[in-house]
């Protein structure tokens, strides 16, 4: 309540009334003119951000690898072709040795870096990645970021407590010139210790302990296994838009469950789930009810359209048991497989 609206002593509320009329009279010509008086420009839109009522959104356009040769060159490291719409290229902090809650987790389980490189209509680039940082690496990787000229959307945690701490953060830059893209993205690694990318295995992967066809039976898809973890994906249905421009499916939107095996059929669980604002209530309470722990819930994007949030969770138990926990979840949210 104001104090023009409070209760006046009495003979009080006349007065008042008096001066609003003598007010309203008296800015009567200056409401008149404003209505002639031509608006000013509005400020202009950050750099990248699509304005409403402008062009469409910039959509990306298919690749292949040979597209990507001066990245893979720059980075000293090759990627793969996904969706043929993004160049994706993992780094996975092998270096690093985690222990969480007596889970020593493995690069493929949380530790990995990962960049994503997609062409787009009007000729340009969007780098997108998500980087691994210790605790002492993680404010230089944020000034270098900014140095090379990437913008950092997100800083948070994938893991509940663990030794060294680790920290992740989201980070995308556009230019004309991927290699050049690449190239300061390479610097901006150096302030990490990042690995050299490690020579392809001699022999075939040996089977995961995990019960690989009662996970995909409790989660309604095919999942892949590599780098000792399994991992099944599932991708937004709506079209994601930032920055003014589309995103491949799967880059930037994607639920992704990650299984660890610990032997005797158990695994150790990590991953995140992408929801809008409307499916994280049912969502998280879905996971909490299935015995999963909580970590983080945040946003990964500065402009995404439809706003979308994340959350990392934890578990350690039997894996069609941790599956199954995931799946009421999983269906609060609309996703489908991306395999």
């Amino acid at each position: 309540m104001t104090r023009a609206d409070a209760p006046d002593p009495a003979g009080a509320g006349l007065i008042v009334g008096r001066r609003r009329l003598v007010t309203s009279v008296m800015l009567a010509p200056v409401l008149a003119g404003a209505a002639t008086t031509p608006a000013t420009s509005a400020p202009a839109p950050a750099a990248g951000v699509r304005p409403l009522g402008c062009a469409p959104a910039v959509k990306p356009v298919p690749t292949t690898a040979e597209h990507w040769g001066g990245v893979a060159e720059s980075l000293e490291r090759r990627g793969e072709m996904l969706h043929e719409l993004y160049y994706h290229v993992p780094f996975p902090r092998g270096d690093l040795r985690v222990m969480c809650r007596g889970v020593r987790v493995s690069p493929a389980l949380a530790l990995g870096s990962h960049v994503s490189f997609v062409h787009y209509d009007d000729d340009s680039t969007m780098v997108m990645g998500d980087l691994v940082a210790t605790e002492g690496e993680l404010q230089k990787l944020s000034d270098a970021l900014r140095a090379h000229g990437f913008t950092q959307t997100a800083i948070h945690k994938h893991l509940p407590a663990h030794s060294p701490e680790v920290w992740w953060t989201h980070a995308h830059a556009h230019g004309d010139d991927p290699a050049e893209l690449a190239r300061a993205l390479r610097a901006v690694l150096r302030h990490t210790g990042t690995p050299p990318p490690a020579p392809a295995p001699a022999h075939r992967a040996q089977a995961l302990d995990l019960d690989i066809a009662g996970i995909e039976e409790a989660l309604g898809t095919r999942g892949i296994s590599g780098e000792g973890v399994h991992t099944c994906t599932f991708n937004r249905r709506e079209t994601i838009t930032d920055m003014g421009r589309v995103l491949p499916p799967g880059l930037g939107a994607t639920t992704a469950f990650n299984f660890q095996p610990l032997g005797g059929g158990r695994a150790a669980l990590s991953g995140d789930f992408v929801m809008t604002a409307e499916e994280v209530p049912d969502a998280l309470g879905a996971l909490r009810r299935g015995g999963i722990d909580l970590v983080e819930l945040h946003n990964h994007g500065l402009t995404d359209e439809p706003r979308l949030f994340f959350t990392h969770f934890w578990g350690v138990d039997d894996a069609v048991k941790l599956a199954r926990a995931l799946r009421p979840a999983l269906d609060a949210t609309n996703v489908l497989p991306s395999r």
